[in-house]
C-alpha cells in the first residue's frame, strides 16, 4: 500500500504544525520569474504569441491565429458531440446555480433615511467586462464554466468571455462549449495559462481586453494574476484544489477516506487532509484507501497518492474535537466537509472555511456540480478574508447620498465642525453660510 502521511497533532511543535497549513502555491517565486517573458511576449506580439505558446505549452498543433475564438459552428457541433445525459446534468446544475445566485443578487439600489431629510444607500451596477478562466490541464471542467458564467450573467455583465486552454486539435472541450451556451456566454477563446491572463489584461488582435478575470488555475495562472494585478483585477485567489474532511466518531472512516479523495484526485499540487480525534476513524480510513483506489482511473490514483503521501495531504489525528476544529480554522480550507451525524453542533465553531458542507450526504461532488452555491473558492488560506465567487464579484458598488433642504442644516453643522477641526477650510466653507449665497431663495 502507498504510504499515507499521518500526523499526530499533539506530538508536533508549533513550527511543524504551522508547516502543515502551507499550500503548493504558497511560494510562487519560481513561477513569478517564469511568467514574465510570457507576459511580455503577449503584450508585444499579441495573437502570434498566443498561438506559439498554445503550440509549445498546450501541444495544440491545430491552433492558428484564425481559430483562437470558438465559432458558432463549434458550439453547434458540441451539442452533437456531448451525450444527452451529460447535457441534462449540465442543465440541471445550471438551473440550481442560477436559482441560488438570483437569490443572492443585491437589490439594484437602496436608500435609507439616516436622519430626517438625509438619505444614504448603495447602487449596484455590473462591471463592463469580465474574463472567466476555465482550466483544462488535468481534465475538462464544464462545471467551472457553469460556476463562473451563471453569476456573471445574473449580474448583467455586458461583455463576458471564457478563456480555456486548447486541445491538441486546437479545439475547445465540447462540454465546456455546451455549458457556456446554456449559461448564456457566447465568446470563448482558446487560450490558457499565464498567456491567457496577459491576453485579457492587454488585449490582442482577437482577444478583447477585460477589466477583471476570475476562475481557478494553476500556479502559472496565479502568478500571472499577481504580476498583472495593477492592470487587471485578478479576482479572488483560486489556485489548486484543496479539501479538509473533519470527522468525529459518529461516522465510518471509509466514508471519510472516500470524500478525502474527491479533491485529492485533481492533481499532485492539490491539498487534502482528514482531521479527526478518533483513532478508529483514522484506521478505518487507512484500511479503506486501497479498495477506493482500485475503483479510480489510474491517472487519478497517481495524483491522489502523491497528495496523501506528500506534505500537502494525509491524515491528522487530533487530541480532541476542539483540537481538530482549531486545526481546521488555522488551515482555512477551500472545501470543508463536516462528517458527523451532529454536524450542525460544530458549525458555530468553524470560522475559517470558504465552503462548509454538513453531514454524511453532502460530499464535495454534489457542491461542485449540482447544489447551487459557487464552487469557485479562495485557496491557500484565502478564506481568511475572501468568500466564494458570487454575484457581488461581477458588480461594482456606488454609494448614494441625497440631503434635502430640510435635512441640510443638521448635517452641515456636524460636517463644518469636523472640517474646521481637521484644518480643511474649503470643506468648511462649502457647508457654511457662504452656501446660501449661491442657492435660490
Amino acid at each position: 500500500m502507498t504510504d499515507v502521511n499521518v500526523k499526530i497533532l499533539s506530538e508536533l511543535s508549533a513550527e511543524a504544525r504551522a508547516a502543515l497549513v502551507q499550500r503548493s502555491e504558497s511560494d510562487l517565486s519560481f513561477f513569478l520569474e517564469k511568467v514574465d517573458p510570457i507576459i511580455e511576449a503577449v503584450r508585444t506580439e499579441g495573437d502570434a504569441a498566443l498561438v506559439r505558446f498554445g503550440r509549445e505549452l498546450d501541444r495544440a498543433e491545430g491552433l492558428t491565429a484564425g481559430n483562437l475564438k470558438a465559432t458558432e459552428a463549434e458550439f453547434d457541433a458540441a451539442f452533437d458531440a456531448v451525450a444527452p445525459e451529460v447535457i441534462e446534468a449540465i442543465r440541471f446544475g445550471i438551473n440550481n446555480i442560477r436559482t441560488f445566485h438570483e437569490e443572492q443578487a443585491p437589490e439594484p439600489m437602496w436608500l435609507k433615511e439616516v436622519r430626517p431629510g438625509a438619505f444614504a444607500g448603495d447602487r449596484f451596477t455590473p462591471i463592463n467586462s469580465v474574463a472567466l478562466y476555465v482550466p483544462r490541464g488535468k481534465g475538462a471542467f464544464p462545471s467551472v464554466t457553469m460556476m463562473t458564467s451563471v453569476p456573471a450573467v445574473v449580474a448583467g455583465v455586458p461583455n463576458l468571455s471564457i478563456l480555456t486552454p486548447p486541445g491538441p486539435d486546437g479545439g475547445v472541450d465540447a462540454a465546456t462549449l455546451v455549458a457556456a451556451r446554456l449559461a448564456g456566454v457566447d465568446t470563448v477563446y482558446k487560450v490558457g495559462g499565464a498567456q491567457a491572463v496577459a491576453a485579457v489584461a492587454f488585449g490582442t488582435e482577437t482577444v478583447k481586453k477585460a477589466q477583471k478575470i476570475v476562475g481557478p488555475g494553476s500556479p502559472w495562472v496565479v502568478a500571472a494574476k499577481r504580476r498583472l494585478g495593477g492592470i487587471i483585477d485578478p479576482g479572488l485567489p483560486a489556485g489548486p484544489s484543496e479539501v479538509m474532511i473533519l470527522a468525529d466518531d459518529t461516522v465510518h472512516g471509509g466514508l471519510a477516506a472516500m470524500d478525502l479523495l474527491i479533491e485529492a484526485e485533481h492533481g499532485p499540487d492539490s491539498s487534502a487532509w482528514l482531521v479527526t480525534p478518533s483513532r478508529r476513524v483514522m484506521e478505518e480510513a487507512l484500511a479503506a484507501l486501497p479498495d477506493l483506489w482500485s475503483k479510480m482511473t489510474p491517472s487519478r490514483v497517481e495524483f491522489s497518492q502523491k497528495v496523501l503521501a506528500g506534505p500537502s495531504g494525509g491524515i491528522a489525528l487530533a487530541a480532541s474535537m476542539d483540537d481538530a476544529i482549531a486545526f481546521v480554522n488555522a488551515y482555512a480550507p477551500e472545501h470543508l466537509e463536516i462528517l458527523s451525524t451532529k454536524a450542525f453542533d460544530y458549525l458555530g465553531e468553524i470560522t475559517e472555511a470558504a465552503e462548509i458542507l454538513l453531514g454524511t450526504h453532502t460530499p464535495v461532488s454534489i457542491a461542485n456540480f449540482a447544489l447551487g452555491p459557487n464552487a469557485v473558492l479562495p485557496t491557500s488560506r484565502g478564506a481568511n478574508t475572501y468568500g466564494p465567487l458570487s454575484v457581488s464579484d461581477f458588480v461594482r458598488r456606488s454609494s448614494i447620498g441625497y440631503v434635502t433642504a430640510k435635512g441640510y442644516p443638521e448635517m452641515a453643522q456636524a460636517a463644518k465642525t469636523l472640517a474646521e477641526y481637521e484644518g480643511f477650510s474649503s470643506h468648511a466653507n462649502a457647508v457654511s453660510d457662504l452656501r446660501k449665497t449661491y442657492l435660490p431663495e
